[in-house]
């Protein structure tokens, strides 16, 4: 995680009584400011501050007390979402919601906390500020808390691209008079859809196959159903594909060099083959064409963009890019991340963040405007480094690295590029060599760009054939989804938000619909979308995903949107009321279609939990168990025939790598909250181990 460099001194004095603690700070003018998160709230007290600002704590929980000027000013945060939807009713389909504090739902008790501090210091407030991020999310975060917590209709809103003191400043001496009820709006909207959809569908699926006699934690939502049947119906594709044989042709030819070129089509009659041996030996003519090429520095990031390339250059994935992504942020280091925009607008100071970046890189600025694309958000620009200092390591530093040599490449000059085309015919049938030289590099000395030199020699005149290559190739299965082209496709069919799409793929991970780095749909995943496409093909229905996500968007600059989220959310009732009744009828059927594939999974599961043959009973394997404290072992799944066991690190999920030790035993990693995951051989009598052992 980054480190911070600033630090703020801390009340001594913590009182457990959190009215008191409040009361003795606050007058009757103060103004409380609300952030999403705890980081964001210590950089809005230093950036805010006249003088080092006051870190007090009531228990657990740190606020801030700010003297700004003649004002006093109280900052608090959340943790995120302090009020989550709940139903009102039993059953399904469930239609009637209502926000209450979600540390009533399991896992977010922790939340409460942060919500009593919050209750308490708006109560001695009389200016309310929303400082959440800058998205729909956040306005619904801030909307809720103005509403519940502060008891008011409305709040001013500060609005922010960097958590840098210039931007902060700047959002509060600028600030709205009241929330972006557009971007509100369409988030309550989202969020009732999301709750509507995903509980409802979730708990068919799950009712359906408890009826054929099994039980399984099962879902599908509104953006979750469209995506599985893109992954099933890319896995049948390659299931159907039938490899069929075909030919690539080149000819060795010669004038004054040699070089190979190739035959612009692939040949799939066998019976043509004849015609290309005859070649050999025989004379033609070759032409070379040269063109030279201007190539403009790459647009400025978006999140989708840079989770493609932290993809293709480091193997990230598109949820740890975002997470990545959101520490540097809090971390005042980059823009805030989840933009779509394409642009960078004057107001970020250009001149003022690359004087403070890398002078290697930037000596090779020439642009005063940067290349943008076309891409632009409401809400917030291109992902921009800050230029502030921090001690980076791991993924943080390459991500870092990245973004700042994009954002650089964007002033600096095109790239330059002479190619070379050799153009070879013999009897009439046309060949080919390709060659491309990099004459002024340009941009391409700060970022790194998938471009390949290759020098060939000019060509013109007679030339002889010496020799015919002749190349069997097999037709290959179209290409399964990796995470980051997944995220892409969802995004170029409309489908989910930039912050959703990736924690999307991870739900079909986690449900057991999916596995492997370039996923692929399991026997599950495949049965869940046959049994929908068969009984309910609405739930798959891409187009009207699309159409909600598109009338969604729209709230945001509706001056009706209010309105508009109302109509939404009942056209999206009397569609769940038509799903509900046709998947009811059904519901037999459907769960008969998923009990063979879930007892398949369960099978699969026990197989892929095996870590090794149990080294004792040669009969059963290893697998990972916890005892009654929680503690994590590997025990013999034989037991209690076969009572081998092996003790594993205390803390962290335990998984197994596909890397194998020097012993002959699986390689395994500990993965720890914060931490580095950790990889270690299991077996005690590892020839390594005893070796480190005699070093000590």
């Amino acid at each position: 995680m980054p480190k911070a460099k600033q630090s703020i001194p801390e009340d001594k004095e913590i009182s457990s009584n959190i009215k008191g603690n409040v009361e003795r700070t606050v007058g009757s003018s103060t103004e409380l400011i609300i952030t999403e998160k705890p980081m964001a709230a210590m950089k809005l007290a230093y950036a805010l501050a006249n003088i080092a600002p006051v870190a007090r704590k009531v228990g657990k929980i740190t606020y801030y007390e700010v003297n700004r000027g003649n004002k006093k000013i109280l900052i608090g945060c959340a943790v995120g979402h302090l009020y989550s939807l709940f139903q009102k009713q039993k059953g399904w389909p469930v239609f009637e919601l209502e926000w209450l504090p979600s540390w009533t739902k399991k896992g977010s008790e922790f939340t409460k906390q942060y919500l009593d501090v919050l209750k308490q210091l708006s109560k001695k407030a009389s200016k309310y500020i929303i400082a959440c991020d800058y998205d729909i999310e956040g306005e619904v975060i801030g909307l809720n808390i103005a509403r519940f917590v502060c008891n008011q209709k409305d709040a001013y809103r500060m609005k922010f691209s960097a958590l840098t003191k210039e931007d902060i400043v700047n959002a509060y001496e600028n600030m709205i008079p009241h929330l972006d009820w557009g971007l509100a709006y369409a988030g309550e909207t989202r969020h009732y859809l999301d709750w509507l959809y995903g509980i409802n569908l979730s708990r068919a699926l799950m009712e359906a196959i408890k009826k054929a006699g099994s039980f399984a934690i099962l879902s599908i939502g509104r953006v979750q159903g469209p995506a599985l049947a893109l992954i099933a119906k890319k896995e049948k594709e390659i299931s159907a594909f039938k490899t069929k044989p075909y030919w690539q042709i080149s000819l060795n030819i010669k004038n004054s060099h040699e070089i190979i070129v190739k035959y612009s089509k692939d040949i799939i009659d066998k019976k043509e083959l004849e015609e290309f041996k005859k070649l050999k030996g025989k004379t033609g003519t070759a032409d070379t064409e040269k063109e030279k090429e201007n190539l403009a520095p790459p647009f400025p990031f978006d999140l989708t963009t840079l989770q493609m390339e932290a993809y293709r250059l480091f193997s990230i994935t598109p949820s740890e890019l975002l997470k990545t992504t959101q520490e540097l942020y809090l971390a005042g280091l980059i823009s805030y991340p989840r933009t779509s925009s394409q642009k960078l607008p004057a107001t970020i100071n250009y001149e003022n963040i690359l004087k403070k970046l890398p002078a290697e890189l930037t000596k090779n600025v020439s642009r005063k405007i940067p290349v943008e694309g076309k891409k632009s958000d409401p809400a917030h620009p291109a992902i921009y480094p800050t230029g502030e200092k921090a001690d980076l390591e791991g993924n943080y530093l390459k991500v870092y690295d990245l973004i700042i040599r994009r954002f650089v490449s964007c002033f600096c000059s095109d790239a330059h590029i002479e190619t070379k085309t050799i153009i070879v015919n013999v009897e009439d049938k046309k060949f080919t060599a390709k060659g491309l030289k990099i004459t002024e590099h340009g941009w391409l000395n700060v970022y790194n760009a998938k471009i390949d030199e290759k020098e060939i020699p000019d060509i013109n005149g007679n030339i002889i054939v010496k020799e015919v290559k002749i190349d069997e190739k097999q037709t290959q299965p179209p290409h399964r989804y990796s995470e980051a082209s997944l995220v892409s496709e969802l995004a170029k069919r409309n489908l989910g938000t930039k912050a959703t799409r990736a924690s999307i793929i991870e739900t079909l991970y986690k449900r057991g619909y999916a596995i492997d780095r370039q996923i692929k749909a399991t026997s599950l995943g495949i049965s869940v979308t046959d049994a929908l496409e068969k009984y309910s093909p609405l739930i798959l229905d891409e187009k009207l995903t699309r159409k909600f996500e598109k009338e969604m968007d729209a709230i945001q600059t509706s001056k009706k949107g209010k309105e508009e989220e109302e109509k939404i959310i009942a056209e999206a009732k009397t569609v769940l009321t038509e799903i509900s009744a046709q998947f009811k009828k059904n519901e037999e059927k459907i769960g008969k279609a998923l009990l063979g594939a879930q007892k398949e999974k369960r099978e699969n599961d026990k197989i892929n939990a095996r870590i090794i043959l149990c080294p004792k009973c040669k009969i059963g394997y290893l697998v990972v168990r916890r005892n009654r404290n929680g503690q994590q072992f590997l025990a013999c799944d034989k037991y209690p025939e076969c009572k081998t066991t092996f003790s594993l690190p205390p803390y962290g999920l335990i998984k197994k790598t596909d890397k194998m030790c020097d012993c002959g035993w699986p390689i395994l990693m500990a993965i720890r909250k914060g931490k580095r995951p950790w990889e270690f051989c299991p077996n005690p009598q590892c020839p390594k181990k005893a070796k480190k052992e005699e070093e000590k």
